[in-house]
């Protein structure tokens, strides 16, 4: 596996993704539905502190228009059609909509159970067919890949050669929906999951990223090796000599490959990090604050203290306080 992998994987596993389907219905134009931003939409759902509540919609049939609570009037809406999904990491409250004119209902009253009026009866067939659900995101804070990712993710997974085994991944979960099989929910939730991580990993297979970032530094052969190195070993004894003695360049040409690479400095990075993996240990485990700042790489707990409300702008004993599970 190589150095790129290693990264995803990492980040992937630190955000915990959890899915879960909200809607599979079908509908007559003209429709649409208004979604609260993250926020809003994670209290409707009693998240946990320290979650985010990312909305997916998954066109089967037909197609939907989108468009963002902050979107311009001169901004047209974005087209999602069948066999194409949107994520909207942003979190940004937003409408689903087909046709003109359409009468609007708030998915908080779907969820109540109030009446649809444009959902189609038993039998008959409308002019959209599709799934919205949430994806569950934990410990965003600080997480490299998050930061990177676009505020709407528009992923054609029907396009087998960019999307390979993500439209495998929407049958099975809209036979699963269909049969209603024992277990059919738990499957479910472990397809979505795997539609999610599928959908960004295709998404930074297909993007050439211009500007600096951190998409940009996993694709590259030397930086990447660096981040592995960090990602590995957050409490490892890290310089830019150390660093660069690894990749076998020198510390100045180094540094500057990885800030021209990802816009900041090697050391920025691996604080960032070291906060990042110490915010999740205080929130899963009941290691004390000396321990973990320890294992993250600081002696000193004044410095690790320090740096933590720097980068998180609360001291880590309050951020447990707000955050632990």
């Amino acid at each position: 596996m190589n150095s790129e992998l290693d990264i995803l994987s990492d980040v992937l596993d630190s955000l915990h993704i959890c899915g879960s389907l909200l809607l599979h219905e079908s509908y007559t134009a003209p429709w649409a539905i208004t979604l609260p931003d993250a926020g809003e939409l994670g209290q409707l759902l009693n998240v946990e502190r320290g979650t985010r509540a990312v909305a997916f919609h998954l066109v089967e049939r037909g197609h939907l228009e989108l468009v963002s609570a902050d979107a311009s009037h001169e901004q047209s809406p974005l087209v999602v059609e069948a066999g194409e999904m949107v994520i909207c990491f942003s979190g940004t409250a937003h409408q689903i909509s087909q046709g003109v004119n359409p009468p609007r209902l708030p998915v908080e009253n779907i969820l109540l159970g109030e009446p649809i009026p444009f959902r189609c009866s038993t039998g008959t067939r409308g002019s959209l067919v599709c799934l919205c659900g949430v994806f569950y995101l934990h410990d965003t804070h600080l997480n490299p890949l998050f930061a990177s990712l676009p505020s709407v993710l528009h992923a054609p997974i029907s396009q087998a050669e960019t999307f390979q085994n993500l439209s495998g991944v929407a049958n099975l979960i809209v036979q699963e929906l269909e049969q209603r099989a024992p277990g059919s929910n738990f499957m479910v939730e472990r397809l979505l999951e795997l539609l999610c991580a599928g959908a960004v990993r295709s998404y930074m297979a297909r993007l050439q990223p211009q500007e600096p970032s951190w998409l940009k530094g996993v694709r590259d052969p030397i930086i990447s090796r660096a981040l592995a190195l960090i990602h590995a070993q957050p409490g490892g004894d890290w310089s830019v000599d150390t660093l660069a003695q690894q990749v076998a360049l020198s510390p100045s040409r180094f540094a500057a490959r990885f800030k021209d690479t990802l816009g900041e400095s090697p050391m920025s990075y691996v604080s960032k990090w070291r906060i990042h993996v110490a915010s999740r240990l205080l929130n899963s485990t009941e290691k004390n604050i000396s321990e973990i700042a320890s294992e993250v790489g600081y002696e000193n707990l004044a410095a690790f203290s320090r740096a933590f409300k720097r980068h998180l702008d609360i001291p880590p004993g309050m951020w447990r306080s707000q955050h632990c599970t």
